[in-house]
C-alpha cells in the first residue's frame, strides 16, 4: 500500500525540510534512493536520512532509521544526484495539492533546481529539473512522457490535475514516536515483503512468457519431426520404381508392386504397395526425384532434431532461472537479478547469484561487434541467418542486407527508446557488404527493415526471407571503419 496525500502533508510537516542541507545520496537499486539530510535544530546538529520508494505497491518517502544497503555498484541516478544536487539547501518542501507529488526547490551557489517526487504506484518517479522546468534527469526515464534529459517536466502547468477530491485519512499506525517512525516501521515489517512479491509476479510475467513461447516453437517442431520422420519411405519408392522400370509404360500416374521393405527381408513377400508417378519423368528421372526428396528431408530432421535438443536446452535453461529468481528472499537482490536478465556472478539461490552468462549467449552463432551500447549481429551463411532469426532477434531489432550480392544477414539490437544512429548504420552497412559476395567491391546498395516487417517464403530454403517496408542505403566500403569494428568484436 502506498502513502496517500493526507500521509504526506503528515511527512512532511514533521521532517521540516526547508533550510536542511542534503549531504549524500544512496541508491540501493533501480526504485529506492536514500538522501541524507543535515539541519542544525538548536544547539546541536541533527542528521536524517529520506527514503525514497518508488516500488509498485509500496511508493512512499519519509524518514527511516534502518541501515541504507549500498549497490555492489555505483547506480546513475545516484552519481547524477552527488554530482548536480549534493550540497544544495533545501528551499521549499510542499505537495502540490493532493496529486502525491512533492517539489522540492533546492539551490547549490548560484545554481536552483527542482525536486519532483511523483508517488503513483503505477507511475512513480524522481524527477530533476532547472527553474524552467527542462529536466536534467529521471530516476526513470520514460522518453515518451519527456521524462527524460532534455525533456520537460512542470506538473504546476496542470492545474487540473493538482486536486483529485477524494478523501482519505492517515492511518492509524501501531508504535510509538512520530508518523515517519510508524511508517518506516511498518514499511520495514511489510514492505520488503510487498515489495517481493511485486518482483516475483513481474519474475513470472517475463520468464513464463518465454517458456510458453519456447514450448509452442518445441510443438511445432515435433511436429515436422514426425513429417520428416517417413524420410526412408521417400528412399524406398526410388528403389522400388529402379527395380520396376520395365513395368512402367509412358503416361503411367501410379505404379502397383511389391513391397520388398515390408517385411524387412528383402525377399518380395511384402504386401503391394502404390507409388505416384509424375507422367513427364522418365522412370529413372522419377526415381532420382524421391531419392532427391528423401536427401532433403533426411537433412531436415538431422536440423529439426538439433533444434529440439537446443530448444530443451533453453527451456529447461529458463525455467532454472525462473526457480531461482523465485526462491530468491531478499528483494533488493532480486530487483538487481530482474534488471541484469536474471545472471550474476556466481551461483545459488541463497545466496542470490545466478551463473554469468547463460549457454545460450555463449553459443550465439555468427560474429557479434559492440559499439559503444550498441550489439551487431552478423550470420555468414544461411545456417548461421537462419539460428539468429529463430532465436536472437526481436521484431524491434533491424535488419540489412546487400541488395545486389548474396551474403550475410546483419541484426541491430533495439535499443528502448533509441533511434538506430547513422553510424550504427554505416557500421552494419559495412558489415553487410564486406560480409557477402560483393566484398572486393567499392561499396554497393543494401536494404533494411525491421524484424517484424520479414516474412519466410513456403517451403523456401533455410534462412530466406521476404523484407517488406524496406528502405535503401548506399554503402561506400570505409576501411578504416571496418577495422574499428574488427577491434569491437565480442
Amino acid at each position: 500500500m502506498s502513502l496517500n496525500w493526507k500521509e504526506i502533508n503528515l511527512i512532511l510537516d514533521e521532517l521540516e525540510l526547508p533550510g536542511s542541507q542534503i549531504q549524500n545520496a544512496v541508491q540501493s537499486t533501480f526504485d529506492v534512493i536514500g538522501l541524507r539530510i543535515h539541519k542544525k535544530s538548536g544547539p546541536s546538529p541533527a542528521t536524517k536520512q529520506l527514503l525514497v520508494s518508488l516500488s509498485q505497491g509500496a511508493c512512499r518517502m519519509h524518514e527511516t532509521f534502518q541501515l541504507m544497503p549500498k549497490s555492489s555498484k555505483p547506480l546513475r541516478f545516484a552519481q547524477f544526484l552527488n554530482s548536480r544536487v549534493v550540497n544544495s539547501w533545501i528551499e521549499e518542501a510542499v505537495q502540490l495539492g493532493d496529486n502525491r507529488i512533492i517539489r522540492l526547490k533546492v539551490r547549490r551557489g548560484e545554481f536552483r533546481y527542482r525536486l519532483y517526487i511523483r508517488l503513483w504506484s503505477n507511475a512513480a518517479n524522481f524527477i530533476v529539473t532547472d527553474e524552467d522546468g527542462n529536466v536534467l534527469d529521471a530516476m526513470r526515464r520514460l522518453p515518451k512522457k519527456g521524462e527524460v534529459s532534455g525533456g520537460h517536466y512542470a506538473p504546476e502547468e496542470n492545474s487540473a490535475g493538482i486536486g483529485s477530491g477524494r478523501e482519505y485519512s492517515v492511518r492509524d499506525l501501531p508504535g510509538e514516536g512520530s508518523f515517519n517512525s510508524k511508517i518506516d516501521a511498518f514499511y520495514s515489517e511489510k514492505g520488503g515483503a510487498v515489495s517481493l512479491e511485486v518482483l516475483r509476479e513481474k519474475a513470472k510475467n517475463i520468464y513464463e512468457g518465454k517458456i510458453d513461447r519456447l514450448q509452442a516453437a518445441l510443438e511445432k517442431l515435433r511436429l515436422k519431426e514426425t513429417e520428416y520422420a517417413s524420410a526412408d519411405k521417400l528412399r524406398e519408392s526410388g528403389d522400388i520404381i529402379l527395380a520396376n522400370i520395365a513395368a512402367i509404360k509412358p503416361n503411367d500416374l501410379w505404379l502397383e508392386a511389391d513391397n520388398f521393405y515390408a517385411d524387412g527381408t528383402g525377399t518380395g513377400a511384402g504386401a503391394k504397395v502404390q507409388i505416384k508417378l509424375d507422367p513427364d519423368k522418365s522412370p529413372s528421372q522419377q526415381a532420382q526425384l524421391y531419392y532427391k526428396q528423401y536427401a532433403k528431408a533426411k537433412k531436415g530432421l538431422d536440423n529439426i532434431r538439433a533444434e529440439i535438443e537446443s530448444g530443451e536446452s533453453e527451456l529447461a535453461g529458463i525455467e532454472q532461472k525462473l526457480k531461482l529468481l523465485l526462491d530468491e528472499e531478499n528483494p533488493l537482490v532480486l530487483a538487481k537479478l530482474l534488471k541484469a536478465g536474471g545472471a550474476s556472478k556466481g551461483s545459488g539461490a541463497k545466496s542470490g547469484t545466478m551463473p554469468v552468462s547463460s549457454k545460450r549467449e555463449k553459443q550465439r552463432p555468427g560474429l557479434s561487434f559492440k559499439r559503444g551500447d550498441w550489439l551487431i549481429l552478423v550470420g555468414r551463411d544461411a545456417s548461421e541467418n537462419d539460428a539468429l532469426l529463430r532465436r536472437y532477434v526481436k521484431g524491434g531489432d533491424l535488419w540489412l542486407h546487400a541488395r545486389d550480392f548474396p551474403g550475410a544477414y546483419v541484426f541491430i539490437k533495439q535499443r528502448h527508446g533509441k533511434s538506430f544512429p547513422l553510424e550504427i548504420l554505416l557500421d552494419a552497412g559495412n558489415l553487410a557488404i564486406f560480409y557477402s559476395k560483393g566484398r572486393n567491391s567499392a561499396g554497393g546498395d543494401l536494404f533494411y527493415t525491421p524484424v517484424k516487417y520479414l516474412r519466410r517464403a513456403k517451403n523456401s530454403p533455410k534462412g530466406l526471407v521476404i523484407p517488406t517496408q524496406e528502405k535503401n542505403l548506399h554503402i561506400k566500403v570505409d576501411e578504416k571503419r571496418l577495422k574499428e569494428l574488427e577491434n569491437c568484436r565480442v
